[in-house]
């Protein structure tokens, strides 16, 4: 799920190579935190935060796949 995350990601902001996403996985839970470059936030979050909720549905779905639930931390 990090590489999908960091794919998202870098083609939404201006500078990819800011991008790095932190996984910390637990017995129930995954905790990713998203680091982008400064001025990157907004784009990330998107306006009214549909582009964050929308990253967050596909990590959720994708960690209940697995039996697990997912939380997505971003960071500039």
């Amino acid at each position: 799920m990090k590489e999908l995350i960091e794919y998202i990601v870098k083609a939404l902001v201006d500078s990819p190579d800011k991008v790095a996403v932190a996984e910390i996985a637990g017995e129930k839970s995954i905790i990713f935190e998203l680091r982008v470059g400064e001025g990157d936030l907004g784009k990330v979050i998107g306006k009214e935060g549909r582009t964050a909720k929308a990253i967050r549905t596909i990590i959720t779905a994708a960690a209940m796949k697995q039996g697990k639930r997912a939380v997505l931390e971003i960071i500039e």
